[in-house]
């Protein structure tokens, strides 16, 4: 039971272990990266961003039609009379009565003697006839505006939405090309300090085998005590740069999780680092800078600013040219006014045409497109600064990777020479022909000698992406 219950135990534990280590390769971590990756994802939504602006801007070419509805209480209603007005017609019968009863009586063989008071009411039922009672108005009306001419002001700002959609998409490529040397970076000094702790983990054993020899040697009479006590510091120098190194990789494998969107405390390994020699790539070839300009994002996105400030002046000079547009509808009110004041809703379709025409303006339109195209030659002069550090750039990250190619060979070399003579040294000690401090410096260069073999691996690896990066490539 208790040896059944022990393999259970670790079986789990092996579980646990497997699945608590992760073996990541550099395009794993990219991936994750990129995923992961707030700025990117930001940059991301600015697209959206832009890609709506578009097609908003593209809406402008089409009529609008809009709705509008009110509800208006006044304190007095408009009126058709004014108030003598109004008397005099409520009083009519009265004003003219006495002249016209003879006359009426007579025509009338006295059947109506007295038309006043008739006259009177006539005369109050116009009054009353013509009142608006306006304090209770409501009106809904209809409109459609068809832009006919602006002055080229449409066109141009769908241009200008147009760019700033492209200029978005390559802010992201210059963001994603960051992340990915961001990740590069770190992923390939992991790898270092990892081979690093693996020559110092050599190292350390060579002086612990040299300590223990030299210790026989001291009881033979052979080695004096001076001698083992140069090779102790040399073993506790070995320790404390392992710690140092442990340090170091603890530190990047952390920033790497980050990066990566994982627990800082994951156990992690990559997949690169128990490789004896890593893959180095070609040298490139001269890279023409032209080529360059061409794919950077960031002088992509100033070639686009130059065209979107271009299009600004456009901008600024429609406002002196006349806008026409179509315009058309329907209203409705109550009290309508079409057969007479009535409590009734009644509409009226109309149509027609509206023009705009800039006369005096003191001068602030010329002022606008002065300032537009002030900034449209800024956006030139910084597109051609750009150019110029490019090409530096393009240059120097050229020069770093055949240098970093130069150093590979050498180190290649004064690897192989550092571990022949190393072996010579090793030899020679046990013969008896070469002192101990030769065999001290022998280990030492054989340390530096891989160390720096390792480093010029990585240059190279690094002085590529770098390149790729400064001609547009980096994907």
């Amino acid at each position: 039971m208790i040896k059944r219950t022990s393999i259970v135990i670790l079986s789990f534990l092996a579980f646990t272990c497997a699945h608590a280590q992760q073996t990541l390769s550099l395009d794993s971590c990219r991936s994750m990266a990129i995923s992961n990756c707030k700025s990117l994802k930001m940059a991301d939504e600015k697209k959206n961003v832009a890609y709506y602006n578009r097609k908003s801007a593209f809406t402008n070419y089409l009529p609008k039609v809009s709705a509008t509805g009110t509800y208006m209480r006044t304190e007095k209603e408009i009126s058709l009379l004014s108030d003598d007005q109004k008397n005099s017609l409520s009083n009519i019968g009265t004003a003219i009565g006495p002249k016209v009863n003879p006359i009426v009586t007579q025509l009338t063989g006295g059947q109506i003697t007295d038309v006043t008071g008739q006259l009177n009411g006539i005369g109050s039922g116009l009054t009353d006839a013509l009142r608006t009672d306006t304090r209770n108005m409501t009106a809904v009306s209809v409109m459609l505006t068809q832009p006919i001419y602006m002055g080229g002001k449409i066109k141009a700002y769908n241009n200008i939405t147009r760019y700033a959609e492209e200029i978005a998409a390559n802010k992201y490529d210059l963001e994603l090309q960051n992340v990915i040397v961001d990740v590069d970076e770190t992923y390939w000094k992991i790898v270092q300090l990892a081979s690093k702790r693996q020559l110092a983990d050599s190292y350390l054993e060579l002086i612990k085998h040299l300590d223990n020899d030299v210790q026989q040697m001291i009881e033979q009479g052979v080695a004096t005590k001076a001698d083992g006590l140069s090779v102790k510091v040399k073993l506790n120098e070995a320790k404390v740069t392992i710690i140092q190194i442990d340090n170091g990789l603890s530190l990047c494998k952390m920033k790497l999780c980050q990066l990566c969107g994982i627990e800082g405390d994951t156990d992690i390994t990559l997949a690169d680092e128990g490789a004896e020699m890593l893959t180095v790539p070609e040298q490139t070839a001269n890279v023409n800078s032209e080529y360059a300009i061409m794919n950077r994002p960031e002088t992509k996105s100033l070639d686009l600013a130059m065209r979107i400030y271009d299009e600004k002046v456009k901008v600024a000079r429609a406002e002196f040219l006349p806008h026409l547009a179509l315009t058309g509808g329907y209203l409705v009110s109550n009290p309508s006014i079409y057969n007479g004041f009535e409590k009734k809703f009644k509409g009226n379709a109309f149509v027609g045409v509206a023009l705009q025409v800039p006369i005096v303006t003191w001068g602030d339109r010329c002022y606008k497109v002065k300032a537009a195209k002030s900034e449209a030659v800024l956006a030139r002069l910084e597109y051609d600064e750009v150019k110029e550090k490019i090409e530096l750039q393009v240059k120097q990250c050229q020069q770093k990777l055949q240098e970093a190619s130069e150093r590979l060979k050498v180190a290649q070399d004064g690897q192989a020479e550092a571990d022949e003579n190393l072996r010579y040294a090793n030899y020679g000690m046990k013969e008896g022909v070469i002192p101990l401090s030769n065999v001290l410096e022998a280990q030492t260069a054989w340390l530096s000698a891989h160390s720096t073999c390792l480093t010029a691996q990585i240059d190279m690896k690094l002085a590529d992406l770098y390149l790729r990066k400064s001609i547009g490539t980096l994907k």
